[in-house]
């Protein structure tokens, strides 16, 4: 399907949106959240592996929109071809609800950075906090109902601010960086040794995760591409200068203050490192370039959301009510439906304790199976060759070490997560894991034995999910 006439999308605005998708509530976090699992050398094992694994999928993403150009829906088309109807929709709901999740993320960073100094907004969970978003969420929503390039070039204004406040924290922070601080938060306080690194490097991987999604946002939005090579190039140029930007400020947070120190910063932390140096006017420069960031990416996440949930909609595999566009060429019906899921999770974080936190570890465990799902089809493209592909070895070579390696690296990551939050995750796949098996039950077109097997397997995980939530075994 082509974009619509005069919504096209240039190269520079393709790059905007994976920038804009992965810079956000994230990295104005790094420096507390790694500090209360890991030290220096956990935290650049920590990265060295989500670097290697992250750029590897980026590579597959990039040869994917080069060899399956029909594929004009990027994360949700690539797992329907190449493992079939039921991994497709597995793909779409859950990176569908990992989006709104982001977006509570971002809709409760935002009014808990307003909290630090307006204490009535609180820690982002308050009445009128949670009442303040959804005006927000709305009039974001009746926004994006205007047209996606319109919102694609306020979400480029938006990237470039946002980097206005992470460029001027690192020249601070090399400024004020002590080798002597840094020295001693080698180790992260454990005992000197592999094992101790590796163990804090597991409890930061997660982590890294979040701040990684939306590194597919060129990926999505293919079809708006004025051209199709772009988007390749897009996805590898705006991971590798995102993942530079994020390694940069979690290794000079090491510099500023002690972990402990670091640990104990109120989110967003990024914001109390720059006021260690340059006094108190920096947490709040910080946090205004926070609301800046946060208010794009919450724009990005947004656009990302409706565009998944409006291609497995065409593609038949969601409802074809919500592959409905607008006369701007908007898929609107996704987009309603996506803001009034949006709406329902902000209302639950009334109820949790620590809502920015459980949006951030959802939000990871939600993506993983789509970008799980993409590698294993990367892999499966080169070593079958199924598109007819007749480049030399070498190229096949490297392809598929790319495509194992993203493979191997989205399913460690799961395992990684705990099974807690994985059982989670099916508590949100499970009912329309039952609503798809109905709807094709009734059209004459029932599952493979491998589909049912697999529908049987989240079924009887979200059971197990929901007596653990009933029971209090199971919390977050």
């Amino acid at each position: 399907m082509n974009a619509p006439r005069g919504q096209t999308l240039s190269f520079a605005a393709l790059i905007s949106l994976v920038v804009g998708s992965m810079i956000g509530s994230g990295i104005f976090a790094l420096p507390g959240a790694f500090a209360r699992a890991s030290g220096v050398l956990g935290a650049m094992l920590a990265w060295l592996v989500a670097g290697i694994g992250m750029l590897m999928l980026a590579f597959v993403f990039q040869d994917l929109a080069r060899r399956r150009p029909d594929l004009d829906s990027g994360i949700y088309a690539y797992a329907k071809a190449g493992f079939g109807d039921y991994a497709g929709f597995l793909s779409a709901v859950g990176y569908w609800i990992g989006c709104c999740l982001a977006d509570v993320a971002c809709l409760v960073l935002i009014k808990a950075t307003i909290g630090q100094f307006f204490p009535v907004f609180g820690d982002g969970t308050t009445p009128l906090a949670i009442a303040s978003a959804s005006l927000l969420l709305w009039g974001v929503h009746f926004l994006l109902l205007n047209g996606i390039r319109e919102a694609a070039a306020l979400n480029t204004i938006a990237t470039i601010a946002k980097l206005v406040p992470i460029a001027t924290f690192l020249f601070v922070a090399v400024m004020g960086f002590r080798r002597d601080v840094f020295a001693l938060n080698l180790w992260g306080g454990d005992a000197p040794g592999l094992s101790s690194v590796v163990g804090q490097a597991r409890s930061t991987l997660l982590v890294t995760v979040f701040v990684f999604v939306g590194i597919e946002g060129a990926s999505v939005y293919s079809r708006y591409a004025r051209r199709r090579e772009d988007v390749g190039l897009a996805t590898v140029l705006g991971f590798v200068g995102v993942l530079c930007l994020m390694v940069m400020v979690t290794m000079f947070s090491y510099g500023i203050l002690l972990r402990p120190e670091l640990a104990a910063l109120p989110t967003p932390s990024l914001a109390g490192v720059m006021e260690a140096v340059v006094g108190p006017w920096g947490r709040v420069f910080v946090s205004v370039g926070l609301l800046i960031s946060v208010l794009g990416n919450y724009l990005s996440w947004s656009l990302l959301a409706a565009e998944v949930l409006h291609s497995a909609a065409r593609n038949r595999t969601m409802p074809a009510a919500l592959a409905a566009e607008n006369s701007r060429g908007v898929p609107s019906a996704a987009l309603w439906l996506t803001n009034s899921l949006i709406q329902a999770f902000l209302l639950v974080t009334w109820f949790a304790e620590y809502a920015f936190l459980l949006a951030l570890k959802m939000t990871s465990a939600m993506t993983l199976v789509p970008y799980l799902l993409v590698g294993a089809y990367g892999f499966k493209l080169s070593a079958t060759r199924a598109d007819g592909a007749g480049d030399g070895s070498d190229h096949r070579g490297r392809r598929l070490v790319c495509g194992a390696i993203a493979t191997t690296y989205a399913a460690l990551m799961l395992a990684f997560s705990g099974t807690r939050y994985l059982l989670f995750a099916t508590l949100l796949y499970a009912p329309g894991s039952i609503l798809y098996y109905l709807s094709r039950r009734r059209a004459g077109q029932p599952l493979g034995r491998g589909e049912m097997a697999t529908l049987i397997l989240v079924c009887l995980a979200a059971l197990t999910a929901l007596h653990g939530v009933i029971s209090g075994r199971l919390v977050v």
